[in-house]
């Protein structure tokens, strides 16, 4: 006698029964049919995702090591990928986050040059990871999605994609649309009267031309963001070429400049994990590896491990610094104006304009010992105060002074209303017009109310601000490809957060942000620029807080049309057999103990 220890082949089909129903009165209902296939099979997906920075390539990946039956395309507006590290190359651009963790946890980089890399490594980087990789076969470069909307009746999204080299507009579609296009993407210039009365250079920092030289010219910087922060020293050390020449340096509100991470963490003096293996590596002054450390990186994996897990230990605890009066806050407050006098030499004119009288927090805080010393400079003058004009000549300021430039560079950031740059048309209209009209909100960062299937990277109150995004969208891609992976298997045709979630989750930031300094008053990208307002940019906790968020979906939340006979939310269950029974049958006895 054979006996079949393999199990039965899948799928396996049963006999059609009738299943027509009855109901109290008599008339004939709708019928339900049993599924023909098992428990566990898949729909066949196509999934597109916008923008091909770091949450793009890294969804990639997730994509494909958790799902099977789909097709994903990427349409990338720029000529390359990379994102915002394409599209930055203004001089001195770099991540104000370290470099080891400024990177994929699945892809580490052990040649990092310096603490803090530039723009162009950073790209270079995501480059790299693209090639070997092997993602290209999913990006298509030059192609701008510049529309989608929702068809609710075939249960997808219709978009317009044009194609950047030929100018030919494509139609395509999408079963699940990934948002990937940013906050820190959409640049805009000052709002000021006469942008092009100006007859200088006027430039804006996302856009830097190639050929611009600053040397010999007298060079305005407005903004003093974290890119006018940088922007400032490397265009001042341009500009002592020639004694007679100025920087000017415009702002409206002052900002708390931190001094070096290095310095600041051993000022702390907190991680003492930290502290010894920063005793161990070499570093100069100017926070740039030794070719000894470099080498150890690549040698020694404990090392690295440890050296990588201690510094993202102490990003990851920033948190209690933003806590409105926290003994921390506090401390590093009074820390920060020592450090801030030290470095402006104790010039009372500067230290009034440059200091603020917010809470320290209440704006990004960004490292800037170079900026601080370069406002010191004989060739550069500071003005706080706002702007009337740009007259032909120059500035105008609010003063009546006319400040005569031969250049105007404007790091005035982005729009961080989380407008989209193209209309998104969900059931109940333009996701333009919500975001404009009224304060953004979403469901945990990455869905939108009355926008089915659709999930967006960094949306409304995500932690954009709490350290490296690369971590942050490898679990934000988790999560969503959880729940297209739910959707495929459970004939789910359409998900979509409940307005009542959304209301509630906000109604919950709403009542925390008052917490932190981030809702104190004073203009700040985290109110989209507003000096008071709702803080819209931010987690409403740390960063642990928000991955720990994210572990469980929470399935009560969401709004569900099934693709299914009388819309049973069962019908999933099948034929009564599993696609696990094509392998191993017994799996659940390996390990007994596993956690929940």
């Amino acid at each position: 006698m054979v006996i079949n220890t393999s199990g039965p082949e899948l799928p396996i089909r049963t006999h059609d029964l009738p299943t027509s129903t009855f109901s109290h009165n008599g008339s004939l209902e709708e019928s339900y049919t049993i599924r023909e296939e098992p428990l566990g099979t898949t729909k066949h997906l196509r999934i597109v995702g916008i923008g091909a920075g770091a949450s793009g390539l890294n969804m990639v990946r997730t994509l494909r090591l958790n799902l099977t039956d789909y097709d994903f395309v990427i349409y990338e507006k720029n000529q390359d990928v990379g994102g915002t590290w394409f599209e930055n190359r203004y001089p001195g651009c770099r991540c104000d986050i370290p470099s080891h963790n400024y990177q994929f946890a699945w892809k580490p980089k052990h040649d990092w040059s310096n603490f803090h890399s530039s723009a162009d490594e950073i790209g270079g980087y995501l480059r790299q990871v693209c090639d070997e990789e092997h993602m290209r076969d999913s990006i298509k470069t030059s192609h701008r999605v510049e529309f989608a909307q929702w068809d609710e009746e075939k249960a997808r999204w219709d978009l317009m994609v044009q194609d950047l080299t030929t100018g030919e507009h494509i139609n395509d579609y999408a079963d699940f649309l990934l948002d990937g296009t940013g906050i820190l993407n959409n640049w805009k210039w000052p709002d000021v009267e006469g942008l092009s009365a100006f007859d200088g250079d006027l430039i804006h920092t996302a856009n830097w031309p190639k050929d611009f030289d600053a040397a010999g010219k007298v060079v305005a910087v407005i903004g003093n963001g974290s890119t006018g922060i940088q922007v400032v020293p490397d265009l001042q050390k341009t500009n002592v070429m020639t004694e007679a020449e100025k920087l000017y340096h415009l702002f409206r509100t002052p900002t708390w400049v931190l001094p070096p991470r290095i310095m600041a963490w051993k000022m702390m003096g907190q991680n003492k994990e930290l502290l010894e293996i920063l005793g161990e590596i070499g570093i100069d002054a100017q926070e740039n590896f030794s070719q000894e450390t470099i080498e150890r990186f690549k040698s020694d994996p404990e090392f690295y491990g440890r050296f990588v897990k201690a510094v993202e230990k102490e990003v990851n605890n920033g948190f209690p610094m933003v806590l409105a009066g926290s003994p921390l806050q506090t401390f590093a407050q009074q820390k920060a104006e020592q450090y801030m006098k030290l470095m402006l030499r104790g010039n009372k004119e500067l230290c009034e304009a440059l200091i603020p009288d917010f809470p320290l927090g209440t704006r990004r805080l960004t490292p800037g010992q170079d900026y601080l010393q370069a406002l010191t400079k004989e060739n550069v003058e500071v003005r706080r105060g706002g702007i009337r004009r740009f007259v032909p000549e120059g500035i105008q300021l609010e003063s009546g002074e006319v400040i005569k430039v031969d250049a105007i560079v404007c790091a005035t950031g982005f729009n961080t209303s989380f407008c989209p740059r193209f209309p998104i048309v969900g059931r109940k209209g333009n996701l333009q017009n919500d975001f404009r009209d009224e304060v953004p909100k979403s469901y945990m960062s990455c869905a939108i109310a009355n926008m089915p299937n659709y999930f967006v990277f960094l949306g409304p109150n995500a932690p954009i601000g709490h350290g490296s995004v690369f971590t942050l969208t490898e679990h934000i891609a988790k999560y969503i490809t959880r729940i297209i992976k739910k959707c495929q298997t459970e004939c789910i045709k359409t998900i979509c957060p409940s307005q009542d979630a959304i209301d509630d989750y906000f109604e919950h930031i709403s009542a925390f942000m008052p917490r932190t300094t981030w809702s104190a008053q004073g203009r700040s990208w985290f109110k989209n620029g507003q000096e008071d307002g709702p803080v819209t940019a931010l987690h409403p906790g740390s960063r642990i807080h928000f991955f720990h968020m994210l572990e469980n979906f929470r399935g009560e939340d969401w709004d569900y049309i099934y693709d299914a006979p009388k819309k049973n939310r069962f019908y999933y269950l099948g034929n009564g057999f599993s696609t696990k029974e094509k392998g191993d049958t017994t799996w659940y006895l390996d390990n007994p103990d596993s956690k929940l």
